[in-house]
């Protein structure tokens, strides 16, 4: 049995924010088990662990495995990971729809320069929303659906909005212009107050992750699924087939990962939601990747931190 940990450092081709803090690079780790690949990947301001603590579980993991024993990781980044290099991938028939564009950045700066972005004409786009004034994301919301008549906007709040301040942005709003609001709030009930007095679509995707409580309301139309912040396939899955019971459309959605992650999270969302164009738009913030003309990790751009055969 071939093991291996890998750890790796990707520059953003500009500073992102994450909850409040800024960051200038994506690391993480690849993990192998024979021929399989996984990522771990903890995602800073939203993963519950750090990338040091995933890595000491996935190190113990795999000195486990190498005794031949069973592993039960605890870790969401390091379940999701472990299981990716695990599986027995099926064969993917048909091509996704295309990723939607992921706009994030000042207001003044996409004011100047929103053609960038939307040069293709997409019927779908979605806008970061609740990091800057009101007035200037109301200002570019209102200038992107002047231009492009046909656009519908996913808004993304990353639950940064009371529930006043939620009623108060939505006020501004189209409903027909919006695809739907994803995370308004940090709690169900204040998204629930907020869609229920302005009509307004919503998901959840965070509070997923966070294991908080919610349930089906009129407004609600998606279930954004990070399967990196979710931990283990099974879980992703029980929440996929929730969402068919409920007949909520279902958006598999990245964690700014390599393309080791991004490739599997593409197969993913083949398997759970063919029909609905994933969010994984974010390969264009990372300056560089890690596979090679193959579309295979290239260890020679990794650093090695366990290897057994």
């Amino acid at each position: 049995m071939t093991l291996a940990l890998y750890r790796y450092l990707l520059p953003f081709t500009q500073p992102l924010t994450f909850h409040g803090k800024v960051e200038v690079a994506r690391e993480g780790l690849l993990v192998r088990i024979n021929d399989g690949w996984g990522e771990i990947a903890p995602l800073p301001g939203f993963s519950r662990e750090t990338l040091a603590e995933a890595q000491a579980e996935a190190l113990g993991c795999l000195e486990q495995l190498a005794q031949g024993l069973p592993i039960a990781p605890l870790l969401p980044s390091v379940q999701f990971g472990l299981d990716c290099a695990r599986r027995v991938w099926p064969e993917q028939t048909a091509a996704l729809p295309e990723p939607y564009p992921l706009i994030q950045g000042s207001p003044q700066e996409l004011l100047k320069h929103w053609k960038n972005w939307l040069h293709q004409t997409p019927s779908k786009a979605k806008l970061k929303v609740a990091r800057y004034p009101m007035r200037d994301e109301l200002a570019l919301i209102r200038l992107l659906c002047d231009r492009i008549p046909t656009l519908k906007l996913v808004l993304d709040a990353n639950q940064g909005w009371t529930r006043e301040e939620a009623w108060a942005f939505c006020g501004h709003l189209d409903p027909n212009r919006t695809e739907y609001l994803e995370d308004p709030c940090a709690n169900f009930d204040d998204i629930a107050f907020v869609a229920s007095r302005t009509g307004m679509p919503v998901a959840i995707d965070e509070l997923l992750a966070q294991g908080k409580s919610w349930e089906p309301i009129p407004q609600l139309r998606a279930l954004v699924l990070k399967p990196m912040l979710l931990g283990s396939l099974a879980n992703s899955e029980a929440l996929v087939a929730r969402a068919r019971e409920l007949r909520l459309k279902v958006v598999v959605s990245s964690c700014f990962e390599s393309g080791v992650g991004l490739g599997q999270l593409a197969r993913l969302a083949g398997e759970w939601a063919p029909e609905q164009a994933p969010g994984l738009d974010t390969k264009r913030w990372l300056a560089s990747d890690l596979l090679d003309q193959q579309g295979k990790p290239d260890p020679g751009l990794l650093e090695p931190l366990f290897h057994r055969d």
